[in-house]
């Protein structure tokens, strides 16, 4: 029989999962502790996460949310809100702060190193940062990297001795935060791919999108709350500029028959004066 713990804490998560509309399974791998309380409490309010066995959330998950079960990898937890997936990956991507390198763990992107002076005075740490494999020398007396130099790509470790040297150099290459795996509402699985949306892209796009409709629906006169009125404008402008061409006189039309008019009376009247 399961210990009576853990047949407690899957009715716990069963009930957590069961009291929001969005679920999400998140990565906590790496996260200290001093960082985890400090995320507990900036989402107080937006969301809760619960932190448990692997095991034992793949027990909670049913029905519906049973589709997060394939997004268990590594260390996580599960994360429960009210906020739309979308507000949500937002704000979780705020909480994650850059951090220094210990060694032994896997670069999230190239990590490279600017030429440039630094901070430091000659002496043995030129030797130290050539060891790093990062091309230094002693310029004006001045410690410089001589050029940009990538000491760890993407998805390889980072030695301790390249750490020791980021650390000094103040390079932060490592990410510390909840990292989404997936978000669940409604009965739709959102992975990071589609909720990572630039929001201001999307907006231009809109306004872009709605500019172009409302040229092509005047200009084609299809009527709609929103372009009735310029519609309204560009027939009275166009039947105005047709009575005045073929010389129909209405209220409307008749001060710039009068104008005309005028204009060439004047010019008649200086071709004789001539």
């Amino acid at each position: 029989m399961p210990a009576q713990w853990k047949l407690k804490e899957v009715e716990e998560l069963k009930k957590l999962i069961a009291s929001y509309p969005v679920i999400g399974i998140v990565g906590i791998r790496g996260i200290p502790a001093a960082q985890m309380q400090e995320m507990r409490a900036k989402l107080r309010g937006k969301a809760v996460l619960r932190v448990s066995k692997n095991s034992l959330i793949e027990r909670a998950l049913e029905n519906g949310t049973s589709k997060l079960k394939e997004y268990i990898e590594g260390e996580v937890g599960i994360i429960a809100t009210k906020t739309n997936p979308f507000k949500l990956y937002k704000e979780l991507e705020k909480l994650r702060t850059k951090a220094p390198a210990k060694g032994g763990e896997i670069a999230p992107e190239d990590i490279v190193v600017k030429k440039g002076a630094t901070p430091f005075k000659p002496g043995p740490i030129v030797g130290e940062l050539q060891k790093a494999g990062i091309p230094a020398a002693i310029r004006e007396g001045k410690v410089v990297i001589e050029k940009d130099v990538t000491i760890v790509k993407k998805g390889e470790k980072i030695p301790p001795d390249v750490a020791k040297i980021l650390s000094r150099l103040d390079i932060k290459p490592i990410e510390i935060g909840l990292k989404v795996h997936a978000l669940f509402e409604d009965g739709i699985v959102y992975t990071p791919d589609v909720l990572a949306v630039n929001v201001e892209k999307i907006k231009e796009d809109i306004k872009n999108a709605f500019s172009r409709a409302f040229t092509l629906a005047v200009e084609i006169a299809y009527p709609t709350k929103e372009t009735i009125e310029m519609i309204l404008q560009k027939a009275h402008r166009n039947a105005y500029m047709l009575a005045v061409e073929c010389n129909i006189y209405t209220k409307e039309t008749i001060e710039e028959f009068i104008r005309k008019a005028y204009l060439q009376a004047k010019a008649l009247e200086e071709k004789l004066g001539k």
